[in-house]
């Protein structure tokens, strides 16, 4: 973790767009027009999927994958011009808000001008050719970070491109897969210009970082991510979140992987939290379109240490998830929970949610029960994610309490808390 990190990053609710698909048009003039109504949920940064041109040779789908770069200092022409990028960081911006696009430099397309000009940048297989390390990526080809140092000074002076012109923020692509030297002098010289820019690792599965290491390449754990990294993102515990919502592990596994996140990251970490994005199904499918678990899982992950993301029309209940290389629209006539993400991302700017101190309860049921405490105060969430039924025992004292999600009563006799299918969030004087 950086030393620099604040806490207050744990207060950040990113909202995720692929701008191809998010309206008609999939154009950053157009999406301007929805930025009112994403403030009002409380976002505080726009998460942008790339934005730069895309590739063409071997090419997935109609239009191209998004992470099959062919020119990291362009604009993506289907999304609009340079001017109109510039036009929507001022439009977000003037609402208070900040922007974060993709960084994806453990690749680039096949046709992509680095390639092109300087071949002496990439990964040759043992036949020398161009290749990529990982079997399905086959419409991209993998950069060489060991092979000639001009490869760092081209892609951090693309990244002091982007922050100049007022980007706040930098989401990293498998970032574990590049070399930790090459990310601290890029997070040192991005802040040279802007020392309030973020970064977020997507930092991969242990499975994965296992796999790799395995084949003889250099992958970074998640305790090297955090020299340099702002954020990460929360896959280490996905496993076990998957696991439950699948039916093949017990909720006490992935509760446990939570606690030990509190005892193995730096005091200042900070997990990124979310129930979906563009690489994983639409979480609405996953519980079936049961609507009492959608409620309780998305209290939860607000309510849960670290900040909170989710995808373009998770707030719709989307069924629906985006296809990468073609136009697949976001559905927006699902169910509407926007009130309810709004009333949570106003619950969780507390600065309890960022400094205060944070346990979670393991019980015998299938029951998210924790807790933050600062100073006199404490705030208890109970989130029922099993739809169980009866009483848990509870170490809040016997009364009334309003749950401040919908301002129901909550009463507590003899320790014991009457299970409901409604997310509870409820604060507690000491």
């Amino acid at each position: 973790m950086s030393l620099k990190t604040k806490k207050e990053l744990r207060n950040l609710f990113i909202y995720q767009v692929y701008t191809r698909n998010h309206n008609q048009s999939g154009t950053f003039n157009e999406f301007i027009n929805d930025l009112d109504r994403i403030k009002n949920l409380g976002v505080d940064m726009v998460y942008l999927l790339p934005i730069h041109k895309i590739g063409q040779k071997n090419k997935k789908g109609n239009l191209g994958c998004p992470y099959s770069i062919q020119d990291y200092y362009s604009i993506n022409p289907e999304y609009g011009t340079l001017d109109d990028f510039k036009n929507l960081i001022n439009e977000i911006h003037n609402r208070g808000m900040k922007l974060m696009i993709d960084v994806v430099y453990n690749h680039t397309s096949r046709d992509s001008e680095l390639l092109n000009n300087h071949p002496e940048y990439f990964y040759l297989n043992e036949l020398g050719e161009f290749a990529n390390k990982v079997g399905d990526w086959w419409d991209i080809t993998d950069l060489d970070f060991t092979n000639d140092i001009g490869l760092w000074g081209y892609l951090i002076g693309a990244l002091e491109h982007w922050t100049k012109i007022g980007v706040d923020g930098f989401r990293w692509d498998v970032a574990s897969l590049l070399p930790l030297e090459f990310l601290e002098e890029a997070e040192e010289r991005v802040h040279d210009i802007n020392p309030d820019v973020i970064f977020l690792s997507e930092s991969v599965h242990g499975e994965f970082v296992r796999y790799m290491r395995g084949l003889g390449y250099k992958a970074l754990s998640e305790s090297e991510i955090y020299q340099v990294f702002d954020m990460a993102y929360d896959y280490d515990t996905h496993p076990f979140f998957k696991g439950f919502i699948d039916g093949k592990l017990p909720l006490k596994r992935y509760l446990e992987e939570l606690l030990k996140q509190e005892e193995i990251y730096p005091d200042n970490y900070v997990k990124m939290r979310n129930l979906e994005n563009h690489d994983f199904g639409r979480f609405a499918m996953m519980v079936k379109n049961d609507q009492n678990m959608i409620n309780n899982w998305t209290s939860l992950v607000f309510f849960s240490k670290g900040s909170t993301m989710i995808y373009a029309g998770q707030e719709f209940c989307d069924n629906n998830l985006p296809n990468l290389f073609d136009i697949d629209k976001v559905n927006w006539d699902g169910v509407n929970i926007s009130k309810l993400i709004t009333k949570l991302s106003i619950i969780t700017k507390d600065k309890i949610f960022s400094h205060g101190s944070y346990d979670i309860f393991i019980t015998n049921k299938d029951v998210f029960y924790g807790e933050y405490k600062m100073n006199n105060k404490r705030i208890v969430g109970v989130f029922n994610l099993g739809l169980d039924i009866g009483d848990i025992n509870i170490n809040v004292k016997d009364g009334t309490y309003t749950n401040i999600i919908n301002n129901d009563e909550i009463v507590i006799r003899k320790s014991q808390l009457k299970l409901s299918k409604e997310p509870i969030i409820f604060w507690v004087k000491e």
